[in-house]
Parts: structure tokens; C-alpha cells; sequence
């Protein structure tokens, strides 16, 4: 668990940076180079809102790593925890989506289009993994509290 708690912090901060500077100045470098596109600030945002949702599933990640510590997994906070995640990779997902269908329309090779619907299914499988195992742990902590309470 350690080990994941390293590298949970190390993604995030460098996650931080990319979403301060390097993201900020790639699209204001792209700006200053063609400065009637419309596209770069909106792409600026949606980058850095993918962002953002991987950092609030970082956050979860060590909020139930705490909770497992401390014995308190199958608890209701665990389930908020979990749903926090998929709050945030739905959100991603529908920017993902919609991305995808306006690159798919607009495009004039399928290579971004095919990059896109990987990306698209690979969110939406973890996505769906993760709402299974909410579901699971929705059943442990039942049955946890059922066996508390017999006991």
C-alpha cells in the first residue's frame, strides 16, 4: 500500500504541473502560432478538466486506501468515496464522447478519430469495472453489517 501511496502522490504532482504550466503554455504557444483558431482555448480547458478528473479519482484512491487502513472499508464512506470516482470519470467520459463524435464528423484521416474511440473505450470498460465493483463492496458492507448486528 505504501508503494501506491508514492506513486498516487507523485502522479498527482505531476499532474499539477501539467495543468499549471505545461498544458497553459502549449496552448498559449499554440495561440501566439495561429491565432484565429478558435479550438485551442476550448481544447486548453477540456485538457486541463481531464485533468482535474483524474486528480479528484487520485484523491478517492487515497481516501479509500485510508479507510482500508484503518478497517473501514465496508463502511457508507467507502461507497461516497467510490462514488466519487465515478462521478468523475462519467464527467470525463461525457467530454470524452464528445469529443470524439466532433473529431469523427471533422475529420479529414481516421488516426485522431481512432485514438479517440480507444481512449473512449478504454474510460468507458474502466468506468463500467468500477461501478461493478461499487456494487460489490455495496454487498460486503451489507453483509458486514448484517453479520455486526447477529453478533
Amino acid at each position: 500500500m505504501t508503494a501506491l501511496r508514492v506513486f498516487l502522490v507523485v502522479l498527482f504532482g505531476i499532474l499539477v504541473v501539467f495543468e499549471t504550466l505545461s498544458l497553459p503554455g502549449k496552448f498559449r504557444y499554440l495561440a501566439q502560432q495561429n491565432p484565429d483558431d478558435p479550438l485551442i482555448w476550448p481544447g486548453a480547458i477540456i485538457s486541463i478538466f481531464w485533468v482535474i478528473c483524474v486528480q479528484v479519482v487520485i484523491v478517492a484512491t487515497w481516501k479509500l486506501l485510508t479507510l482500508v487502513r484503518k478497517d473501514l472499508i465496508f463502511t457508507e464512506a467507502a461507497i461516497k468515496w467510490v462514488n466519487v470516482m465515478v462521478w468523475a470519470i462519467a464527467a470525463g467520459w461525457v467530454v470524452l464522447v464528445g469529443v470524439f463524435l466532433w473529431v469523427g464528423f471533422n475529420a479529414d484521416d481516421p488516426g485522431a478519430p481512432m485514438v479517440l474511440f480507444l481512449l473512449t473505450t478504454g474510460v468507458t470498460v474502466f468506468g463500467l469495472v468500477l461501478i461493478v465493483m461499487r456494487a460489490l463492496l455495496q454487498r460486503a458492507t451489507t453483509l458486514r453489517s448484517d453479520m455486526e448486528a447477529v453478533i
